[in-house]
């Protein structure tokens, strides 16, 4: 089992879920990928994907991520994820982790402007999200908030 996925794989039963069990993959593209998964959960909520590092840092937001500049969500930040939920769609079964159905609600690519510990700063090229955003961190280790600055 693979570290950066360890978490992700130890929820999951891969011979009931159809969610992909994945690998960590290395990354040398600039313009690396994100989704936006539209989660029917016990709380629907969107799931919020960005590659780095070979998977799928991913935030869980309660409200549907901002199109406008200065609106800010909640972000909580979750496992990783491997590279390829991102085209993942369809019914996590009932009685497994994250039960419900799941949507890509957008996706596209990104370039990472800034990193540090506690603030990203990227642009995102999506169907709906297109623009400069931001994932700052409020409230350590998992809160964050994603707002679109410009």
């Amino acid at each position: 089992m693979t570290a950066r996925l360890k978490k992700y794989q130890q929820k999951r039963k891969f011979k009931v879920t159809s969610e992909p069990k994945g690998k960590v993959k290395k990354t040398t593209k600039k313009k690396l990928i994100y989704v936006v998964q539209h989660h029917f959960a016990t709380r629907e909520h969107y799931d919020f994907r960005l590659e780095m590092n070979g998977v799928l840092k991913s935030w869980a937001v309660p409200k549907q991520p901002p199109k406008k500049a200065n609106i800010k969500r909640l972000a909580i930040q979750v496992e990783d994820h491997p590279l390829e939920y991102a085209s993942f769609k369809g019914t996590i079964p009932e009685g497994q982790y994250g039960a419900g159905k799941v949507e890509i609600w957008d996706n596209g690519t990104y370039t990472l402007e800034e990193k540090t510990k506690n603030k990203l700063v990227f642009n995102l090229y999506g169907k709906k999200l297109k623009g400069e955003y931001s994932l700052i961190r409020f409230r350590p280790p998992k809160g964050w908030l994603l707002l679109k600055n410009k």
